[in-house]
């Protein structure tokens, strides 16, 4: 491969060279602009799903007279349990 350059003129390697590094620019700025273009119509898809998108829901203050409730600790824990069971299942069946 290197005796075929060796051979061909100066003037066509110079050429090469050339066309190659406009290639190169051609090819990276195409990637970019294509990326450009993506950055932004991602960020013009966001805006409209957001506008589409319902509110959630504010949270309630509570009053500080009001006493905290135990109860949704207590779910919690029982949930806690029924997902390390199902876990403990799904192991014990693998094997």
């Amino acid at each position: 491969m290197l005796s075929l350059l060796t051979n061909l003129p100066r003037e066509v390697l110079i050429q090469q060279i050339y066309d190659g590094l406009v290639l190169l620019v051609l090819g990276m700025g195409t990637v970019f602009v294509f990326l450009v273009i993506l950055i932004y119509a991602t960020k013009l898809m966001s805006k409209i799903c957001m506008k589409f998108d319902k509110p959630a829901a504010q949270p309630v203050k509570k009053t500080s007279q009001s006493a905290p409730s135990a109860k949704p600790a207590v779910s919690a824990r029982s949930n806690d349990a029924a997902i390390a069971a199902a876990i403990a299942a799904a192991y014990d069946k693998d094997r």
